[in-house]
C-alpha cells in the first residue's frame, strides 16, 4: 500500500512543479512585462500627430486605452485545419462596401470550458504577414466596442497550430474615429461566450 500512496505523492509534486514552472515562464518579466510596454507604447502612438486614428480635438483630449487585466486562461493554443479549398471572401465594410480575405483555415480551441472554433484569415493585399481573426463575442456592446475585435496571429506555412492571445485583442480604428472603414466580422467568428481581455471600449473620459 505504500508504494501507490508514494507515487501520489510524486504526482502531486509532479503537479505543483508544473504550476509553479507556467507561473515562472509568464512572469512580469516574460509576458506580462512586455505585455503591457505594448499597450504603453500604443497610447503613445495614438497621441502622436502622425499615426493617431482620431481628429486633433480627440487626440489633445486622449490620455490612454483601456484594457481588462492580462489573463493567462485566454492565450490558448488552438489547432489549424487548413480548409481544402482556401477560396475568397469579400468581407463587409462599415461603409457597405466590401474587401477581399483569403479563407486559410479552422482554428479550434477551448475556452471556458467549451470547444469553439473561429475562422484564420489572410489579407490579399499583403500588408501583414500571419494571419488575421476578426470576431465577435458577448462583451460587444457593453465592455468591449460593439462592432467586434481583432487579433493579429503569428503563423508559418506548415504550422499544425496558433496561439491565440485574448489579451492582445483590439478595438479597430472605426472605434475611435466614424470617418475610417473596418471590416466587420464575418458570422463565422461570432463567438457564444464572453470574452474578458484585450482591450475595452474606449471612451474620452478614460
Amino acid at each position: 500500500m505504500q508504494r501507490p500512496l508514494k507515487l501520489i505523492i510524486l504526482a502531486g509534486l509532479a503537479l505543483v512543479l508544473v504550476y509553479i514552472a507556467r507561473d515562472a515562464f509568464f512572469n512580469d518579466d516574460n509576458y506580462i512585462k512586455p505585455l503591457l510596454q505594448e499597450r504603453e507604447d500604443k497610447d503613445l502612438t495614438f497621441r502622436s500627430r502622425a499615426n493617431s486614428p482620431f481628429n486633433d480635438e480627440d487626440r489633445r483630449a486622449f490620455k490612454n486605452l483601456v484594457y481588462y487585466e492580462p489573463d493567462l486562461d485566454y492565450r490558448v493554443k488552438a489547432k489549424v485545419a487548413p480548409l481544402a479549398k482556401q477560396d475568397t471572401l469579400l468581407m463587409p465594410l462599415t461603409n457597405g462596401s466590401y474587401e477581399p480575405y483569403l479563407r486559410y483555415g479552422q482554428a479550434t480551441f477551448e475556452l471556458a470550458g467549451e470547444a469553439h472554433e473561429l475562422m484564420l484569415y489572410k489579407k490579399l493585399s499583403g500588408e501583414k504577414e500571419g494571419l488575421f481573426v476578426p470576431f465577435t463575442d458577448k462583451t460587444n456592446g457593453f465592455e468591449t466596442y460593439g462592432g467586434g475585435r481583432f487579433l493579429d496571429v503569428p503563423f508559418e506555412e506548415g504550422n499544425k497550430t496558433v496561439l491565440l492571445d485574448f489579451n492582445r485583442a483590439y478595438s479597430p480604428f472605426c472605434a475611435y474615429n466614424p470617418d475610417y472603414v473596418c471590416p466587420v466580422p464575418p458570422k463565422d467568428n461570432r463567438l457564444d461566450i464572453a470574452v474578458p481581455a484585450g482591450e475595452k471600449t474606449y471612451g474620452k473620459h478614460e
